[in-house]
């Protein structure tokens, strides 16, 4: 069905970020500049090629996850974190091929779901993983009519069921709201400023450097595993190209987390050129695998359809 307005690119970020995620998935913690070297310019073809466990199209964890948000949103009518947390539960009793290692002690530590995430924090002192942003694309979508401090509350508390850090659950909560702003048909790198003024005191400035406009991945600090470098290579990559093509490629030429990078720039660059931007032979061989739920695998035209479902709600208030 054609997609005008607002579907068009809620549709671009939740597809967006699927095939960020499985092009990306081939090259994780592969060098620099991997991707173009094997497809040295846009429009050639082939690059869905799977590779590393992974079938051709075939998305991971990041998206997945993904899904099962989304899907929990709208079988409930809004949050119900114990809901989520067991379906995250189930999948990661699957044994899906790819889970973070913080997620998965988190999800399988037996712990409820409400102070799960806070006891690993508590034991591990290190939680801020981009584990929660890279499942964000479809959350980002069902709450962005409700506005920015709606959406940016949202964010964190969905972050946190795995996450015990705060950077983790502003990191998230920042790409929640440049999602939000991007539906609307503004530019997402105008609202950085006021994005920056919404995250929490003590984690504002580590993002204000990483997504200030003159910030370069090849500046970060910690490997782009973490939230605050992901997001930040994720705006680089959008802010120095013009197209979702481009922008993909960028993220995936970076290196190291190439799955989760892609596939929080394919959400953003997907939301802001709209679904019609990204190219149909990528489109053509993605697929959703869902592990622990039936054998489900979900295509390109039924990632269209729950992202619908994701806009046809009521707005809060």
């Amino acid at each position: 069905m054609p997609l005008h307005g607002v579907l068009q690119r809620a549709v671009g970020a939740v597809l967006g970020s699927a095939v960020g995620d499985a092009l990306g998935a081939p090259f994780e913690f592969g060098p620099e500049g991997a991707f173009s070297a094997r497809f040295p310019g846009p429009g050639h073809g082939g690059e869905m090629c799977g590779g590393g466990g992974w079938e051709p199209g075939e998305a991971t964890d990041d998206t997945q996850m993904a899904v099962l948000t989304a899907e929990s949103l709208l079988d409930h009518g809004g949050m119900d974190l114990p809901d989520l947390f067991r379906r995250f539960q189930r999948w990661a009793a699957a044994d899906p091929k790819d889970i973070g290692l913080q997620t998965e002690a988190v999800l399988t530590s037996g712990d409820p779901w409400d102070t799960a995430a806070a006891l690993h924090f508590q034991v591990n002192l290190r939680a801020a993983g981009n584990g929660a942003l890279m499942r964000a694309a479809a959350s980002a979508v069902y709450f962005a009519r409700d506005g920015r401090e709606p959406t940016m509350d949202a964010a964190r508390r969905l972050s946190a069921l795995t996450h015990g850090d705060g950077a983790a659950w502003e990191g998230t909560a920042a790409l929640h709201d440049l999602i939000r702003v991007a539906l609307t048909g503004e530019n997402p790198l105008t609202a950085v400023p006021a994005t920056l003024a919404a995250l929490h005191p003590a984690h504002r400035p580590r993002y204000e450097v990483v997504l200030s406009p003159d910030w370069h991945p090849d500046r970060a600090t910690e490997f782009n595993g973490a939230v605050w470098p992901c997001l930040g290579s994720a705006v680089w990559a959008l802010r120095t190209t013009t197209s979702y093509e481009e922008a993909v490629r960028a993220a995936i030429d970076l290196g190291g987390d190439t799955d989760t990078v892609a596939a929080v720039t394919g959400a953003l660059a997907g939301a802001v050129y709209g679904a019609d931007a990204i190219p149909p032979r990528w489109l053509e061989r993605l697929h959703v695998p869902l592990p622990g739920f039936d054998g489900r695998v979900l295509r390109a035209p039924e990632l269209t359809e729950l992202t619908v479902k994701l806009l046809d709600r009521p707005v809060c208030g």
